[in-house]
């Protein structure tokens, strides 16, 4: 089968197209005829460093196809249109997938669609309701919104939430996009101070809950924005890792409860057991067109390389999806 590798550790022109073994689906597994496949930040990390977060040589994380075969102990029906999270070797014709991570794809879903689910989705649950028990009528403040998870954390907050979402951004088409998706208040980070604006939105309390994918560059503005006794989850460090002249008074006084989370890394059982709750929030909601993947561009397995470039130069709004013929 085809599957995409990486050469040596580095940038994108490292990807390559090759010819490998097609997988074999293991006890409780099944095997996935791979349609669609989505590029994740993880991934990045994975083909620029030799000590990514995965073994398997082929990346991806994520996949949308047909079960064409199922090892022993596997319930779902060879046919069955499925999306869900693999432990790497997405970007393929095939990959395997456990069994009980195996979502069954709406029937208003493209396959394009359903594979822009998985890594967002349950990443912006994960972070808004287990980790950052985002209650009703609570602000929360969601950094780069319309990034997938942004465009994901949007909905789930509105939809499942019933949230007050203030959402930053770096341009108006980007801003604009938020706002159909239901965000309240949209920041252009570019060009305001997003803690003073948050602190206009909330009558001068700040959020309950911050979603922080920028780390560093964003520290002494999150904390202006937050809340006393506000939840602080950080699922990204794209603004840096260092922070100078760090005072943990600053969180003391303020009673913050911070809490850093990656999902690639988690257990096979976290992982299925936030699918299996995810799934039963939210599927009718796919159905009835009240939470929508957001597909930004499609590109084919060969033009992987063009895919992580448009990744890496932040101007996608939504998912970035692979279609695999």
């Amino acid at each position: 089968m085809k599957a995409i590798t990486v050469k040596q550790p580095g940038g994108a022109e490292q990807l390559q197209l090759e010819e490998v073994d097609k997988p074999t689906p293991k006890d409780g597994e099944l095997l996935i005829k791979v349609k669609a496949a989505a590029v994740n930040r993880t991934d990045i990390v994975n083909r620029e460093s030799s000590s990514g977060y995965l073994d398997n040589p082929i990346l991806g994380v994520e996949v949308a196809g047909i079960v064409e075969e199922a090892g022993t102990d596997a319930k779902t029906p060879i046919g069955t249109h499925v999306m869900g999270l693999v432990n790497g070797g997405g970007y393929a014709e095939y990959a395997v997938m456990p069994d009980d991570r195996a979502m069954v794809i709406p029937e208003n879903l493209s396959f394009e669609e359903a594979a822009a689910i998985p890594e967002v989705f349950l990443t912006a649950y994960q972070t808004l309701f287990w980790i950052g028990q985002l209650r009703t009528d609570e602000n929360v403040l969601i950094h780069a919104g319309g990034s997938g998870v942004g465009t994901a954390a949007i909905q789930l907050a509105k939809q499942i939430g019933q949230a007050n979402v203030i959402t930053t951004a770096g341009s108006k088409q980007k801003l604009d996009f938020c706002r159909s998706l239901g965000a309240d208040v949209c920041i252009n980070y570019k060009e305001q101070n997003f803690d003073e604006e948050v602190l206009r939105a909330t009558n001068n309390q700040g959020v309950d809950l911050i979603l922080d994918f920028i780390g560093a560059s964003y520290w002494d503005k999150n904390l202006a924005s937050i809340k006393v006794d506000g939840r602080w989850v950080l699922i990204g460090v794209l603004g840096g890792t260092q922070i100078e002249k760090f005072n943990l008074m600053d969180v003391i006084s303020k009673r913050i409860q911070m809490t850093g989370t990656l999902l690639t890394p988690r257990s096979d059982e976290y992982k299925t057991a936030l699918t299996s709750e995810f799934s039963s929030k939210t599927m009718e909601l796919f159905r009835h067109h009240k939470l929508r993947p957001i597909v930004d561009q499609v590109f084919t397995l060969e033009q992987i390389q063009q895919a992580h470039e448009h990744m890496e130069s932040n101007k996608n709004i939504g998912k970035i999806i692979l279609k695999v013929n």
